[in-house]
């Protein structure tokens, strides 16, 4: 099967998307997903306590790692293909191990980070060395490298922080409660913030932030359903987008890879695309999975997206595929 790189996409590309797949191994909802940054690879985090490897170029599940001691919350690849940082979902304490390096391919803990006293609901890697950062309910972020177990900084904060590098890996940006959004130089953090936003009007938490892969744009989803798409440089926002609230349940938004256009899960089971230039819905995908085939404790529910846009040539036709997570442990792909 051959592929090539999309690198632009527009309406009627993004409309003929369709579901390719159904994984539906999951014994409980996915916690958080991560695609690596240059190899075909999507790892899962599941209330199951696993932690599953798939090849997203065949969707064929290539690992899976049960972890029962600490469980799997949220989690996302390092530089190597086969290790990934894990938060933990028991045992949050001090001196708990609330972060683990794990190594897929022997499933093995290559090493411990403890420090957090609460959940972990933030967790990236920075795209150009061993750095990444935490943030937890516990109104702190940690810097920490891979490679030594203590950790290189912290700042505490109000509120839910949400954390986030940017694609160059020299500024990381880190929301929290009152719209406020921070910039920080990554080379020297501890001089305090560079810039300060304000979301002006939204005063919900900050449940994902994430920057375009050109630098010049911020995504902010919030827990009363709103989704921004500010300039990183100034943070004006550029456009904003509703979806109906879901109490309970956090979507999640992201950029496609040309930053021309958000989408985002929904809390009846939907999942939206628009045009951030013509701040306008340009599609929206069903499920598939009706609503009576869910368990009342599933209800209301949600989907994690992430979208993955390459090309690939399938009886000399190309087209994109969409890989798609429900709340009800079905991943679409």
């Amino acid at each position: 099967m051959a592929m090539m790189s999309l690198t632009e996409l527009d309406d009627d590309t993004v409309r003929s998307m369709s579901i390719g797949a159904v994984f539906s191994e999951f014994g409980g909802k996915i916690n958080s997903i991560d695609f690596h940054r240059k190899d075909d690879l999507l790892v899962t985090a599941s209330e199951d306590d696993s932690v599953r490897l798939y090849d997203i170029a065949s969707a064929k599940l290539l690992k899976t790692t049960f972890h029962k001691k600490h469980g799997a919350d949220r989690i996302c690849f390092t530089h190597h293909p086969s290790s990934v940082i894990c938060s933990s979902t028991y045992n949050l304490t001090p001196n708990g191990e609330s972060l683990r390096y794990l190594s897929m391919y022997d499933n093995r803990c290559l090493r411990y980070f403890k420090g957090h006293k609460e959940r972990v609901v933030s967790l990236c890697m920075s795209p150009i060395n061993d750095s990444f950062m935490s943030g937890s309910l516990d109104h702190s972020v940690r810097i920490w490298d891979l490679r030594v177990n203590a950790c290189q900084g912290i700042l505490h904060l109000r509120g839910r922080p949400t954390v986030a590098y940017d694609q160059q890996g020299l500024v990381f940006a880190v929301a929290m409660e009152g719209g406020a959004i921070k910039l920080f130089d990554s080379r020297s953090y501890d001089k305090g913030p560079f810039d300060t936003f304000l979301v002006g009007g939204d005063t919900a938490e900050v449940c994902d932030i994430k920057f375009s892969n050109d630098g010049k744009s911020m995504l902010l989803t919030t827990t009363s359903n709103n989704i921004y798409v500010l300039d990183a440089y100034g943070g004006e926002k550029r456009c904003g987008f509703s979806l109906e609230p879901s109490p309970n349940t956090k979507i999640e938004a992201t950029f496609t890879p040309d930053g021309q256009y958000v989408v985002s899960g929904s809390g009846d089971g939907t999942l939206h695309a628009w045009n951030i230039n013509m701040r306008n819905e340009v599609s929206c995908w069903n499920s598939h999975i009706a609503q009576n085939q869910l368990s009342s404790n599933l209800v209301p529910w949600t989907l994690k997206v992430q979208l993955h846009l390459k090309m690939y040539l399938n009886n000399e036709s190309w087209f994109p595929l969409l890989f798609i997570f429900t709340r009800n442990s079905r991943c679409v792909a």
